[in-house]
């Protein structure tokens, strides 16, 4: 395959209007979300010096997910993702807006940047499963796989600017406090790109599943498919682990940047950077693969726990950096072939909630996760926390794939058993 056609075939989705109308709205939000994300830690961090603050606002930012995700789901079932879209993206440049004021104004408390990451978590919850099941409607069941790729590629591209410019803008201010206040406004004002992307989308180009009426266990119905695909089963119990404290690097990453390494803001933005290389990569890698497959996500798996544990005994900013871009390649092989393998191969009836119970999955033991983290970096230390998180990585993966071996073979097994046995005549002289 020539170079031309193997960046053609990595791209594939964006010749369609409506989904680089919100591809291009999509790349300015993320980088001013990792923006904000970064200027929030380093905030907390500020004004707390506290690895436990750091896992508070991590689990209160995530912990709407446990609460919300499936309702969220059947919303997106019922009602116009478009809309539903325009309306939460709306109101997370407002809780941003409003972070900001506090923050420049030099009145912010950590209780207040408590409750609007439990608020920004809340609008999130809503806002996730209709945005991830609103792709196939731009593109079509065809087009999914390279379209969630690059989706994770547009993320993790604003995890490369976002966290360096937020970092070099912190600096820049004698103060963090007020340096990460106007990293907060930048973000507001992103959100307009967001919102206009998804308003010019066109309605009648979509291809939108039927919508559901409104009933009586809506929102369980995903956890009822569910329980009929053990093989769906064994990746979401794998995302569990790997979410919960797998992708802990909001917690640990200022940690090490500051007890490990001892530098500032700016190395901690320059460590985020370099993980979100990684991730791009892995994004992009993705996006050239027409099929996703349950083992790439286990071996992916037990890829990335492996290198999170040779991550933590680095000795060294220079070599812990280059694990952690590796690492950000196995972290996006799982996370983006996962979304694939789930949308892909559910009920489009169901996708919406299906995709809500995924995000409860994925992102909704972060609330008990980042907290045990932060406790365990403070106990133990962070280079033993890192690796822990690694080695539960690991082997969730291994015990994900010996289970659906352990499956195949007794279905092998049965359907051996079932056949009617053929009688073996001895041959007679």
């Amino acid at each position: 395959m020539s170079a031309q056609s193997a960046l053609k075939s990595t791209f594939r989705s964006l010749s369609n209007r409506n989904y680089r109308l919100f591809f291009a709205g999509q790349l300015v939000s993320n980088t001013g979300s990792w923006m904000q994300r970064i200027a929030q830690d380093w905030l907390v961090l500020a004004l707390t010096h506290s690895g436990i603050a750091l896992g508070v606002v991590s689990a209160l930012q995530f912990l709407p997910i446990l609460l919300l995700s499936v309702w969220g789901g059947a919303l997106a079932d019922r009602y116009r993702k478009r809309i539903m879209l325009i309306i939460t993206q709306s109101a997370m440049g407002v809780l941003a807006l409003a972070l900001g004021l506090l923050t420049v104004t030099g009145v912010v408390t950590v209780w207040q940047i408590y409750l609007f990451a439990l608020a920004l978590g809340a609008v999130a919850a809503l806002d996730t499963p209709a945005r991830q099941s609103f792709v196939v409607e731009m593109v079509g069941p065809e087009q999914l796989q390279n379209a969630v790729s690059l989706n994770s590629a547009n993320f993790n591209l604003g995890r490369v600017v976002g966290p360096a410019v937020a970092g070099v803008m912190i600096g820049l201010f004698s103060s963090e406090v007020a340096g990460s206040g106007w990293v907060f406004l930048i973000n507001a004002v992103s959100y307009v790109a967001v919102v206009t992307g998804i308003a010019a989308i066109r309605p009648r180009e979509l291809l939108p599943a039927k919508r559901i009426e409104r009933r009586r266990g809506q929102q369980i119905e995903g956890f009822r498919y569910l329980r009929t695909r053990p093989d769906l089963l064994a990746v979401l119990a794998t995302v569990l682990v790997f979410g919960t404290f797998g992708l802990n690097f909001p917690v640990l990453l200022p940690l090490f940047t500051t007890r490990v390494f001892h530098s500032g803001a700016s190395a901690y933005g320059l460590l985020s950077a370099i993980m979100a290389v990684g991730s791009l990569t892995g994004a992009l890698l993705a996006a050239r693969r027409g099929t996703s497959r349950i083992r790439v996500i286990l071996g992916g798996a037990l890829a990335f726990g492996a290198l999170e544990v040779i991550s933590a005994m680095m000795p060294d900013f220079a070599t812990f950096a280059v694990l952690l871009l590796l690492t950000g390649i196995a972290a996006l092989t799982v996370a983006t072939t996962a979304n694939s393998v789930i949308q892909t191969t559910v009920v489009p009836q169901l996708r919406g909630r299906v995709m809500g119970v995924y995000l409860l999955v994925f992102m909704g033991g972060t609330p008990i996760g980042s907290p045990l983290v932060g406790w365990m970096a403070g106990l133990v230390g962070v280079r033993w926390t890192l690796a822990f998180c690694g080695v539960a990585t690991a082997l969730c993966a291994i015990s994900a794939a010996y289970v659906l071996a352990w499956r195949t073979d007794q279905r092998i097994l049965a359907s051996v058993t079932r056949r009617p046995h053929v009688a073996v005549v001895p041959r007679t002289a």
